[in-house]
């Protein structure tokens, strides 16, 4: 893991499109998404490895990501302002494009 979180607050960034099996925190309906870093929450143990029983090592950054509902839900009929914000780990995260 680098020294420094990759993403700031306004970064734009997608949500990595896997499907692996197991125990992961990351929404389906985040998964190929671009939203917007809204805050560093910090470091904490990988709660991938943690379901399992390990050690949570390494430790991973955790984001406050904001989506645009109407990117998340094809037929979203609310207003296009409208947003959902969730907690993603920074391996589930890449850069836009």
């Amino acid at each position: 893991m680098p020294d420094q979180p990759r993403f700031d607050p306004g970064s734009t960034v997608r949500v990595k499109s896997l499907t692996p099996p197991g125990h992961v925190r990351t929404p389906w309906f985040t998964r190929g998404k671009n939203g917007v870093v809204v805050q560093l929450l910090g470091t904490f143990g990988n709660p991938e490895d943690l379901a399992y029983g390990g050690n949570g090592e390494p430790r991973r950054p955790l984001y406050r990501v904001s989506f645009r509902q109407s990117a998340l839900w094809p037929d979203y009929d609310g207003a296009e302002t409208d947003t959902l914000v969730a907690d993603i780990y920074e391996h589930w995260l890449e850069p836009e494009g």
